[in-house]
């Protein structure tokens, strides 16, 4: 009997736990000019790899990537699990963490489901047939290519949202050389309509216009991506932000119809992985922090990061009973993390905070902490 490879695929894509599931013709994405006018502009901040020549040439061909590809195959993966009390979330004692990242990394969970799903296709298929797996490591506009097989409309918030799902999924896909038979319609490119609350809503004004995302100014870019120091105009905007941010998507309507995630593994283990205490985070060495985060998706930001974000909320919070913490950052082996606690005990109403400046400022050699600390100073 010869079965509907498509619709099997379907079926077994959500044996293995994926929530959504659409396969597309492996064609040039309708938004690669308007990818290409983002990275002219700059856009992309310090992810060079976006501009690369080499990776702009698997977007323009996915050939490049896998030869003869014909289809493409795209998974998403629910992740926002329990609701967080807003009491925690927003208590300025409290780091908060978007919800991607509040249980393990997603790749470790998605890469090996996904590749079994690829074993499973070739095994339905007499000849080889040549694929490639990708959960949000690929050269390819995934989010352009996830509206092409149906799953979702690209919001105002350059985000793929599933008018049945909401937002908070992550995507993977299977690009092959194998050619269906039955391919999924296209979502309509938006359905947000004359609504703008995901831009208006932004701290830092991330969006120059809708649909367009300038990185440079994105809390998630900064908290994540960003290896530097954090410009001081945005770091009041971030308030207690430490890893990533759910704001556009939160305010977003579609949202009323967001699932709840069963992946045990996307669980925080307690309230505090999804808001950490402040106090926890400023004492952070390189130990604790693989301790404490080994597995979590969080690790990829090191220890450094961690603690950067951690004083630009410890500094939005501005309590004097914090100082104690800070103050042996500002003789921190990082100079990352030495600039930032110096900015956050200048944020601080304690008249200490000055004496904890002028004392480091004695001894401190790196120019870009020195200037942050005179900085600090004269703002006092």
């Amino acid at each position: 009997m010869t079965i509907n490879l498509a619709a099997a695929v379907r079926a077994q894509a959500a044996s293995l736990g994926f929530n959504l599931v659409g396969i597309t013709p492996a064609r040039p994405s309708p938004t690669l000019a308007a990818y290409q006018q983002w990275v002219e502009a700059g856009m992309y901040g310090e992810m060079g790899y976006l501009a690369r020549p080499d990776r702009q040439a698997r977007r323009q061909d996915l050939n490049v990537i896998v030869p003869n590809v014909r289809s493409l195959i795209i998974v998403a993966l629910d992740y926002r699990t329990l609701p967080i009390p807003a009491s925690l979330l927003n208590d300025p004692s409290r780091g908060r963490i978007a919800a991607y990242a509040w249980g393990i990394d997603y790749h470790d969970l998605m890469t090996p489901r996904l590749q079994e799903l690829a074993n499973w296709l070739q095994a339905q298929i007499p000849d080889p047939v040549q694929q490639r797996v990708y959960v949000d490591t690929g050269a390819i506009l995934e989010r352009s290519h996830a509206q092409q097989a149906g799953l979702g409309f690209i919001g105002k918030n350059t985000m793929l949202i599933s008018p049945r799902r909401g937002s908070f999924f992550f995507l993977g896909e299977i690009l092959t050389s194998y050619e269906f038979t039955d391919y999924d319609q296209p979502a309509p490119t938006t359905m947000c309509g004359s609504c703008s609350r995901c831009l208006r809503a932004c701290p830092t004004q991330a969006f120059p216009k809708p649909h367009v995302l300038d990185a440079r100014r994105c809390i998630s870019y900064l908290t994540i991506e960003y290896k530097g120091s954090i410009p001081r105009e945005l770091r009041p905007q971030m308030a207690n932000w430490i890893v990533g941010c759910d704001v556009c998507q939160d305010v977003c309507p579609w949202q009323r119809f967001g699932v709840q995630s069963q992946e045990a593994a996307f669980f925080p283990i307690d309230h505090d992985r999804a808001a950490p205490r402040l106090a926890s985070l400023l004492t952070l060495d390189a130990a604790s922090f693989s301790e404490r985060y080994g597995e979590a998706a969080i690790s990829r930001l090191k220890r450094d990061r961690l603690v950067r974000n951690a004083c630009i909320a410890a500094g939005n919070w501005r309590d004097p009973g914090i100082l104690p913490l800070l103050a042996p950052l500002l003789h921190d082996a990082s100079g990352l993390v030495r600039e930032h606690a110096a900015w956050a005990i200048g944020r601080n109403f304690d008249d200490s905070a000055i004496t904890l400046l002028q004392q480091a400022l004695q001894t401190e050699s790196e120019p870009s902490v020195r200037s942050e600390l005179l900085q600090s100073l004269h703002e006092r």
